[in-house]
């Protein structure tokens, strides 16, 4: 169960309102088989080829590593703009304008994702609270096999807001259940891209002629899952990416929170 401190007092500018909970879902400790094998990154690239990304972009996920995860916990869906406000508004923050509640907040540095976490904890009593690492976001997608997506091996539009969808823009957060991941996170493929707390570096025994750091992104952290303006090799549950362009909110780049296992 979530504690939210419904006793604060709502001085009429958000400030102090009672918090909507986050709604937590529990990874259990396991097994992710982490990546891409080297072996495999020019099939990758062929089979999307259609998408314009090049082969190298993809092999940064070699290689394949079977990596042990503790157990946590992760918010079922991105952190909204209704979720964001009181936030905001204590802390002087900007809002957007004109999104409607329910709609993930984008547009938000790495810095402030982390201020919301830390925020958030100190108001619900849950210090622990961050955002996942990047390994821990593809053991939320993936789970204990190797699926290509977060709902399995075949991509089906429609189980994602992704630029074939069409929208454009983001939707109600939550709004593709069967685009659940195996343990009912949604959202983890399309609608906002997501920070993780994990700064880009090669895994260990990558290729030859992955870079060693991303000079040209402008954050260095890693982004996972892809926005509504992103291709479908974004929803890949291997696919790191990250924030090449300074406008956050054209990028659609969001987040959601972790916190440790209870």
């Amino acid at each position: 169960m979530e504690r939210t401190d419904r006793d604060d007092v709502d001085r009429g500018d958000g400030v102090g309102a009672p918090l909507e909970p986050v709604d937590w879902v529990d990874v259990p400790a396991g097994d992710l088989w982490r990546g891409t094998p080297a072996d495999e990154v020019a099939e990758v690239a062929r089979r999307y080829a259609a998408t314009g990304v090049p082969e190298d972009w993809y092999r940064k996920e070699a290689p394949r590593t079977r990596v042990r995860v503790d157990a946590f916990r992760i918010a079922r869906t991105l952190v909204t703009v209704g979720q964001w406000r009181p936030f905001a508004r204590e802390t002087g923050r900007p809002e957007p304008s004109g999104a409607p509640a329910d709609h993930p907040v984008t547009g938000m540095g790495h810095d402030e994702a982390v201020a919301y976490c830390r925020w958030l904890g100190e108001r619900t009593g849950e210090p622990g609270l961050r955002l996942p690492t990047e390994t821990e976001w593809e053991r939320a997608a993936r789970g204990d096999d190797r699926r290509e997506f977060p709902w399995g091996d075949e991509y089906r539009t429609g189980l994602a807001n992704l630029v074939d969808l069409g929208l454009g823009t983001t939707t109600p957060v939550g709004a593709f259940p069967e685009g659940a991941g195996p343990f009912g996170v949604l959202d983890l493929a399309g609608n906002a891209d997501e920070w993780t707390s994990t700064l880009y570096a090669p895994y260990p025994g990558a290729p030859a002629g992955v870079p060693e750091t991303e000079d040209w992104a402008f954050d260095r952290h890693i982004t996972r899952g892809g926005s509504f303006r992103h291709d479908r090799d974004l929803a890949r549950c291997a696919r790191r990416h990250g924030v090449y362009e300074a406008d956050l909110a054209a990028v659609g780049v969001g987040f959601r929170p972790a916190a440790p296992a209870r």
